[in-house]
């Protein structure tokens, strides 16, 4: 058997995937909005793509997980006739302690908990939907699979902050990274898609989404990552702002009578392509830029700007890029972002071939042309599956 229930919990949501590991389909995928809200949502959408819809009260993670259940009984797949052998938990958050996916026990719980400081607004809620699918399924094993993680192999001199030593380590300030678990799916499928053992490739892998960074993988190991302490570190984001001056908060603080939760706020809700172009979703700022719109315009600039400078900074780092990768919403889907994040490049030997960047496909495949010495792809990444096989490596272990 190599079913695997993929579990991604929210503060008020739960997202969840069954999944046939070894085929590498979804057998059920579906979502659980608004929970502790007077008026929930849920949607089970079976593997024939049948969907059934619901709103009622969802107070806590055991109601999600009980509509969960109540789905598969009603709607299918059967969980009898396709029983998941483990559930997989993605959790942000684990710090310098995890470097690899975890059998979930009380220390480990415990140990998510006390890292919540560092990932105040996804640990507890990764933590709660823990509690509560053990509830739902005492009879299988259950595993954290740490965003940061993949990250762990990064050097010293990669993950360390130039600030007080003593203060650093007293507080656990370093680079840690995230998007984990989509760089390490996706470097192993450029690696298939290439034909190359993973071992001799050095990548730079894009994940752009409303989210986004930048990973430098080497041989199959991530030696850089754009992503900090925080997920707010990099580059610019759907409403997050990426790299700044520190001294650009001193100011907004002295000047502006910021305190802390306006700069929080500010920073990850009100800044990114949002702050500068008006919109946080992609589509519509690409569309406002050509309609003429200059906000959008220049917004479209720095978010590519910003991509194509972490590229350099990582082929330094690598000594050579073997392919540039585009992944996520925004990488697998916007041409427009990956032209103008590729045009400069072509001194370091890129060449974008447009027929094959304009082209639309759910599948792995090169966009640059035959004469380019790095290649430039576009891969899809799925980090359920990735999280599922983590999860069964260790169960079958």
């Amino acid at each position: 058997m190599t079913t695997v229930l993929v579990v991604n919990s929210g503060s008020s949501s739960l997202k969840y995937q069954l999944l046939d590991v070894e085929a590498g389909e979804a057998l059920a995928t579906g979502l659980v909005e608004r929970i502790g809200q007077p008026e929930g949502r849920a949607t089970h959408t079976d593997g024939s793509g049948a969907e059934v819809r619901d709103e009622l009260a969802i107070p806590d993670h055991d109601a999600a997980f009980a509509w969960m259940l109540r789905a598969f009984a009603d709607h299918g797949p059967s969980l009898e006739a396709h029983p998941p052998v483990a559930v997989g938990h993605r959790v942000v958050q684990g710090g310098a302690r995890f470097f690899e996916p975890t059998v979930i026990t009380e220390l480990v719980k415990i140990n998510i908990d006390e890292l919540s400081v560092l990932a105040p607004l996804h640990n507890p809620a990764n933590l709660a939907g823990i509690v509560s699918a053990e509830r739902a399924f005492p009879d299988v094993p259950h595993v954290a699979v740490f965003d940061t993680a993949f990250h762990q192999t990064m050097p010293p001199a990669a993950y360390t902050y130039a600030i007080d030593r003593e203060v650093a380590e007293r507080h656990r300030v370093r680079r840690y990274g995230f998007h984990g678990t989509s760089h390490r799916y996706v470097s192993r499928a450029a690696a298939a898609y290439l034909e190359r053992p993973i071992e001799e490739l050095k990548l730079v892998v894009l994940h752009l989404g409303n989210g986004a960074s930048a990973c430098a993988v080497d041989g199959g190991r991530s030696v850089e990552t754009s992503m900090g302490m925080t997920p707010l570190e990099g580059l610019v984001m759907g409403t997050r702002s990426g790299d700044l001056d520190p001294a650009v908060l001193l100011h907004l603080q002295r000047r502006a009578r910021l305190d802390t939760d306006d700069v929080d706020d500010l920073l990850n809700k009100r800044s990114g392509i949002l702050g500068l172009g008006g919109h946080h979703d992609m589509r519509d700022l690409v569309a406002a830029a050509e309609s003429g719109d200059a906000r959008a315009e220049l917004a479209l600039e720095v978010y590519c700007h910003r991509i194509r400078s972490y590229v350099g900074a990582y082929a330094a780092q690598l000594g050579r890029v073997d392919a540039i990768v585009f992944t996520a919403g925004v990488g697998e889907n916007a041409a427009e972002v990956r032209r103008r994040s590729i045009a400069g490049l072509e001194g370091f030997g890129v060449e974008l071939d447009a027929t094959r960047n304009a082209e639309r496909s759910g599948k792995a495949r090169r966009i640059s042309t035959e004469a380019s010495r790095t290649q430039v792809l576009v891969v899809p990444t799925n980090e359920e599956l990735e999280i599922a096989r983590q999860t069964l490596e260790v169960v079958a272990g």
